[in-house]
């Protein structure tokens, strides 16, 4: 993923909360907040910072599908070769394909990169889509990653049925063995899919036209472990369910939560099975994080929620942010937003993006925001959704 900055990990399943400082929006925001349109930048001078207090909330590991992710290395500098390979069991599997032509000696020169799925049981394995996401191979990777969100997001699956004999091999994704991926062109899949025999997943690079089965039998050499990018392997966990410690109460003042940092949030671990090693996901691409936070107004305000790119002065990587979103409904009907939904990326403060503004029960009793977060692939971590106690009037 392009280039996230790592902090401190841990193995730790409740985030601390951070008693740091109160933050007040500038007169005039709360104005230009409601003005905002859902999913657009709004300004807010003098106001964003990491500096928020945390939300305490508890991680539950929800059962998942297994979980195989590819980028290590992130660019395939081997004209043939293979940047991942794992065996599955029967039953549900997802699978973030995140790889770049790299191949730039003795020249640049244009390839196809493949997510191979193998029979290795000893009957007729059928496969059938739960999610799909797929987009063409692109330079653009910032919109690459927030399209590709929103629409796994988006999908329903297929009812269609595919069969593959013992010992035969397909392309998971069709449409990629069509692409002519060009030099530094991002290769972007992200799959949800269920089986029925064991078998073997790879991600391979190799000549345009190469058919698939050619490809999975030929090819041989695999690229060794680095630890260079987000991760390589088969990880523990794909699912989370986030439940808040302690209701939020507009009169406490604004909060935030922090999702994907490597510290309140750990890095989940797997394997990497060509070399036997700990695999750590930095960045937790891939991961669903279902989001359940409970909340109340004792003193009639509403609450904002915005997210910013908090690291855009860590390095040249770090310039812009993209991802998608769902979220519950408020002032705006519920649904998938791409962040920013008007122009590719948001930059840094005081750009924020506004997601959902929540209104207040009129009872001042508990209510519930729900979200569907996942970090977003090209863009830097963390990025923090932050709860702001509006005026609605």
């Amino acid at each position: 993923m392009k280039k996230l900055k790592t902090l401190l990990s841990g193995i730790v399943v409740t985030a601390s909360c951070m008693q740091l400082q109160a933050q007040v929006l500038q007169p005039g925001s709360d104005k230009a907040i409601l003005q905002t349109k859902q999913g657009s930048i709004v300004e807010l001078p003098g106001f964003l910072t990491e500096k928020i207090d945390k939300i305490n909330y508890q991680k539950i590991v929800l059962p998942g599908p297994q979980f195989i992710i590819s980028d290590d290395p992130e660019y395939i500098r081997v004209p043939e070769a293979i940047a991942l390979k794992e065996a599955v069991v029967p039953g549900a599997v997802r699978l973030y394909l995140y790889n770049v032509n790299g191949v730039k000696e003795p020249a640049k020169i244009d390839r196809k990169i493949i997510a191979v799925l193998k029979n290795t049981g000893k009957q007729t394995m059928h496969l059938r889509m739960l999610k799909y996401s797929s987009q063409k191979p692109s330079l653009n990777y910032f919109q690459i990653g927030k399209q590709g969100l929103a629409d796994y997001f988006a999908s329903n699956g297929s009812v269609v049925i595919r069969s593959i004999a013992p010992g035969k091999s397909i392309s998971i994704d069709e449409k990629l063995d069509k692409h002519i991926v060009k030099y530094d062109e991002l290769v972007h899949g992200f799959y949800e899919f269920v089986i029925d025999q064991p078998g073997e997943i790879s991600v391979v690079q190799a000549a345009p036209g190469t058919p698939v089965q050619v490809a999975a039998d030929k090819i041989k050499n695999i690229i060794p472990f680095g630890h260079a990018n987000a991760g390589r392997g088969i990880f523990g966990v794909s699912n989370y369910k986030v439940l808040n410690d302690k209701v939020v109460d507009t009169k406490d003042g604004v909060v935030q939560l922090m999702l994907a940092d490597g510290a309140t949030d750990p890095w989940v671990v797997g394997k990497e099975s060509h070399s036997g090693k700990i695999a750590k996901l930095a960045g937790n691409y891939g991961v669903m994080y279902d989001v359940e936070l409970k909340w109340k107004s004792t003193d009639g305000k509403g609450l904002a929620l915005v997210t910013w790119n908090s690291r855009s002065a860590d390095n040249q990587w770090c310039g812009g942010m993209a991802a998608s979103i769902v979220v519950s409904g408020g002032l705006f009907p519920e649904g998938i937003i791409q962040l920013p939904k008007d122009r590719l990326v948001t930059k840094k403060a005081p750009e924020a993006i506004l997601i959902q503004v929540f209104k207040p029960s009129a009872d001042g009793s508990e209510q519930t925001i729900k979200l569907k977060y996942s970090p977003p692939g090209a863009s830097c971590l963390p990025t923090p959704l932050i709860f702001i106690p509006i005026d609605l009037k």
